[in-house]
């Protein structure tokens, strides 16, 4: 029995791609922490050569040693920034594809506000890649050496400095288990506000008419109070262990630096040694320090790191599989269930149908019937839970989506437009074919009317196609639907928004697509617009009612719909009846 792969770690993936990268800054670190001693080693034979010498000369050449070694540290130190830098945008360039397709992928399945979080995501953990926090956790493994010198100089010093780095990894563990659990949780509400707020906005027309605002607010208010509240917290937390480990580190440097004092007088160590052993316990516990203060930084880039993982596994990339010759529009539906979006609720089950290529089919149901969701699937915008949708005899999912989408045109209920000009939103924001443009509009019929435009069509649009009305977003976007003539043209509601002249021109744009050979299908509640379709599907509550030539289905429905001829009275057994006879 084969067992299912392990899911690959692909956040994990990319940061093992930075090994060598991250090897080099290693090695600059180790460079740069060995010559942290310099400055130790020049105040020590500063103490206990130079001054008990009175050599100028020494006190020269020694400076203009350390003055060396300081710019070569700092040439060093601006290399390991450099390399950094382009390790996280080479992680982030490796990364972002697919950050991007799965969310993409998490919004179609209906987690709402997934991109953005899962973007922020990654920015997050490329900044913590690429700042301070990063140093600190090469630079900590180092304190041992500025230890074991201490230790060459006095065990006392030594044992002094053991005692400081305990007492700080001690803090900083403390700092992790006060505020781990409080930013958790604020992440997770913060998260929540910000996805409500963005739902809630949306429909800031709604909230305005209707004076919702301040319910609008105050339920953003209690989500974003709590966040604030663990926020506040875990800060204050840290900042208590921050300030604690602060006035440690400063005791310790003044009391190493007395410690030296006896030791020196008591002829066990050298003034130098004094010295040079409380600059040794600076570098001791500096990176320690710098652990705790980065610690929040570590905490968010974790909690990054753990949402891309999960939403990298949920979401695998999709198998790139051989090109298909393009559709013609055959269309199969083998026993086809789907769920509602973002439930496990069934809104269509066991449906089937076929439709040959160049068929048009009209879609009939009651709100709630499952119309829109079998729409998205067939155009392969939505999963099924269980069935196949076939075009061309291949599955959905055996197409490129992106070789396919130029051989499917999809008008949904809500039309959304890009931020662009029209041209770019009929030609699906690829590159700009006139001809194919102008085409489409005049199919749509909608030509006309972008020419009476200010800029025709170069007129910009803002986020959604802010600046056209309902109806006109709605013609764009049939004209969008058209655009190259697809094999796999599909309708939901595309009269919804339309004035009197808008829908003259979708019964023309209808008429022509049938007459071209494409493949049809069509969502309505007018029975106008099924005039001349070759079939009819009706659907209710998520099952196949009907389907089959439209003028037969239309017959059977009108006939279950006619009330039944009452049937004769019968006369009540025993009783004779008598008939009036005509009058001559």
């Amino acid at each position: 029995m084969r067992t299912a792969p392990a899911a690959v770690n692909e956040v994990l993936q990319a940061l093992k791609a930075c090994r060598a990268g991250l090897g080099n800054v290693a090695l600059f670190t180790a460079v740069i922490n060995l010559l942290m001693l310099a400055p130790a080693l020049y105040m020590l034979q500063v103490y206990d050569r130079v001054l008990s010498s009175r050599n100028e000369m020494t006190l020269l050449m020694l400076s203009l040693m350390i003055i060396g070694l300081f710019a070569f540290m700092g040439l060093l130190e601006w290399l390991r920034s450099q390399v950094v830098i382009r390790l996280g945008t080479q992680m982030d360039m490796r990364l972002n594809p697919r950050v991007f397709e799965a969310a993409f992928e998490a919004s179609l399945a209906g987690h709402k506000g997934a991109a953005g979080q899962m973007l922020a995501d990654l920015t997050s953990l490329r900044q913590f890649a690429t700042g301070q926090a990063l140093f600190a956790f090469f630079d900590a493994p180092w304190f041992p050496v500025y230890l074991l010198v201490m230790f060459l100089f006095s065990p006392w010093l030594g044992l002094m400095a053991v005692v400081g780095a305990v007492l700080l990894i001690v803090l900083a563990w403390a700092n992790e288990r006060l505020t781990q659990a409080p930013f958790a949780e604020a992440g997770q509400l913060s998260q929540q506000a910000g996805q409500q707020a963005s739902g809630n906005l949306r429909n800031a027309e709604v909230i305005e008419a209707m004076g919702m605002l301040g319910a609008v607010r105050q339920r953003w208010a209690q989500l974003h109070h709590g966040f604030l509240a663990r926020q506040s917290l875990g800060s204050e937390r840290t900042a208590a262990v921050t300030a604690v480990s602060k006035s440690v580190r400063l005791a310790l440097q003044s009391l190493v630096l007395g410690l030296g004092a006896w030791l020196a007088i008591e002829q066990l160590i050298t003034p130098g040694m004094m010295i040079a052993g409380s600059i040794l316990m600076a570098r001791v516990l500096a990176p320690i320090d710098q652990l705790i203060g980065a610690w929040r930084q570590w905490g968010a880039a974790r909690q990054a790191y753990q949402r891309l993982n999960e939403l990298l596994r949920a979401q695998p990339p999709r198998p790139s599989g051989m090109p298909l010759p393009a559709p013609s529009g055959r269309l199969s539906v083998e026993a086809l269930t789907a769920l509602q979006p973002g439930t496990k609720r069934p809104c269509l089950s066991n449906l089937g149908f076929e439709l040959a290529a160049g068929e048009s089919l009209g879609m009939l149901g009651p709100s709630g019937s499952g119309k829109s969701t079998l729409a998205r699937v067939l155009v392969g915008a939505q999963r099924a839970a269980s069935g196949k949708v076939r075009l061309d005899g291949a599955e959905m999912s055996q197409w490129d989506r992106q070789a396919l989408g130029a051989h499917i045109g999809y008008l949904p209920q809500d039309v959304q437009l890009f931020a662009g000009s029209i041209a770019e939103n009929i030609a699906r924001l690829g590159p700009v074919d006139a001809q194919q443009v102008v085409a489409a509009a005049q199919l749509a019929g909608v030509h006309d009317m972008v020419l009476k435009l200010p800029a025709g069509y170069d007129t910009q649009l803002g986020e959604g196609g802010m600046g056209l009305s309902g109806g006109q977003r709605q013609r764009i976007g049939l004209a969008r639907a058209l655009y190259g003539l697809p094999a796999l043209i599909v309708l939901d509601e595309p009269n919804s928004n339309l004035d009197e002249a808008g829908e003259r021109a979708l019964v023309e744009a209808i008429a022509k697509v049938r007459e071209l050979k494409r493949t049809l299908i069509l969502i309505t509640h007018k029975p106008a617009l099924l005039a001349g379709l070759d079939n009819l599907l009706m659907l209710q509550a998520g099952q196949l009612q009907a389907f089959g030539p439209t003028a037969r289905v239309l017959q059977d429905v009108q006939r279950s719909a006619r009330p039944a001829a009452p049937a004769p009275a019968r006369a009540p057994v025993g009783l004779s009846m008598t008939f009036a006879q005509p009058r001559a």
